[in-house]
């Protein structure tokens, strides 16, 4: 009975403490993200008061919050926007991995942690934050910029990606070989494959079959069928948070919509658990050792991703000024940062904490880049004597309005953060 007492007071102070945060973060205009992550880090071990009682909930809890943040990701997307994502963006998902991934392979093969936290750090500073970057677009009253479908085009190859990389990642670390790496490799291509011929071909009759005008079995059966998927892709090395993203795809229409409101509220109670969870894991004294590598990566980071941006608004004919809103809004980094570290730091526990400082100083940075960035290179080229010209118009390619642009994203305002 104590120990229960124990549990029901911690989670209680827990899920109280996190509320307060974010609404705080909201007041201030911040993500909660950092505010969590710092939560985590003063009650986990090492901090100003350890939880003990809730350290099994928590974990489980962590699982969910990745599971349910895959799951509404996947949700936003039908698997025709995917499909012509892919088609039409793969050369700035090619030119984002190479620019963003390299200097998370170098940094950790310079600090010595071998192949695989290589391939971990590598994860960490390439994707964006999805949540954080669609706050930020909604908040700058930007979802009618004619740069915001290449920046979302962007995101979804980074997202697809993860289909590819967290089962390749999931193989290394479990030390199954090239063989067994390969295997997990071909297993996860051929899932996804799998998953988008039924949804483009049969994405109606799975809607259909899960469909429900009772909200709370609506819930139960999403709930239950990602979960399940989940599992078992995990069985198969696949990565539970692969197989929500793909149930996600699955469903569309009515039963996405649906879905959505329903498990939206749990997804972000469950989402904040993790990143709670994740500093819980990571002990606040190893973190200063390492705020002066993660620094350095972070500002090398931010150059590569307006880089990024830039260069896929070029390609969609974009004007100046939209390239550069493109690349600063890609910046930060988020949730995909800390599940790739939670998956590695078992195996490399030395990416905990450099991971946590890296995402702490880029998911505050982010919206500040998204903002400043074409105002700071428009001061830049003032001052050296090549001005941009008068300011945008809606007439100017770097801009158009809303009506003219169809956002892949329908509720893109909503999305966890």
């Amino acid at each position: 009975m104590h120990d229960t007492t124990a549990l029901l007071v911690e989670l209680g102070s827990v899920i109280l403490g996190l509320g307060i945060i974010g609404r705080f973060a909201g007041r201030v205009g911040l993500s909660p993200i950092p505010l969590y992550l710092l939560a985590g880090l003063a009650f986990g071990e090492g901090g100003l008061l350890p939880l003990g009682a809730s350290e099994e909930f928590t974990a489980v809890g962590a699982e969910i919050g990745v599971i349910l943040l895959l799951l509404l990701l996947g949700l936003e997307y039908s698997a025709s926007e995917l499909v012509t994502s892919l088609k039409t963006q793969y050369p700035s998902g090619a030119v984002d991995f190479v620019l963003n991934a390299t200097p998370g392979a170098v940094a950790a093969l310079l600090l010595g942690w071998g192949p695989v936290g290589a391939v971990a750090l590598a994860g960490v500073t390439w994707i964006s934050s999805s949540g954080v970057i669609a706050k930020v677009l909604a908040d700058l009253g930007r979802l009618g910029n004619r740069e915001t479908p290449v920046i979302l085009g962007v995101l979804v190859i980074e997202d697809l990606s993860m289909a590819v990389y967290l089962p390749l990642l999931t193989a290394m670390l479990a030390g199954v070989g090239i063989a067994g790496g390969s295997i997990a490799l071909l297993i996860a291509l051929g899932t996804v494959g799998f998953v988008l011929y039924l949804a483009l071909r049969h994405g109606r009759l799975i809607s259909r079959a899960v469909s429900s005008d009772n909200p709370e079995m609506l819930l139960l059966v999403v709930l239950g069928l990602t979960v399940l998927v989940a599992g078992v892709a995990q069985q198969l090395q696949v990565s539970a948070a692969v197989g929500a993203f793909l149930v996600g795809i699955a469903l569309s229409g009515e039963v996405a919509e649906g879905a959505r409101k329903l498990l939206t509220p749990l997804r972000d109670l469950f989402a904040a658990v993790f990143f709670v969870f994740f500093g819980l894991s990571t002990n606040p004294a190893e973190i200063p050792p390492v705020l002066l590598p993660a620094a350095l990566l972070a500002v090398v980071t931010v150059f590569t991703k307006i880089a990024t941006g830039w260069y896929a608004a070029r390609r969609a004919g974009i004007g100046s000024r939209g390239r550069w809103r493109a690349g600063g809004t890609l910046v930060a980094r988020g949730e995909f940062s800390i599940v790739i570290a939670g998956l590695a730091v078992a195996t490399e526990p030395r990416i905990g904490p450099i991971a946590t400082a890296y995402v702490l100083i880029l998911v505050i940075v982010g919206p500040l880049t998204a903002r400043w960035t074409q105002p700071a290179v428009e001061l830049i080229r003032k001052w050296r004597g090549k001005g941009d010209g008068p300011a945008a118009t809606p007439g100017e390619p770097g801009v158009v309005p809303a009506a003219r642009v169809t956002v892949p994203k329908e509720e893109l305002a909503t999305s966890a953060d």
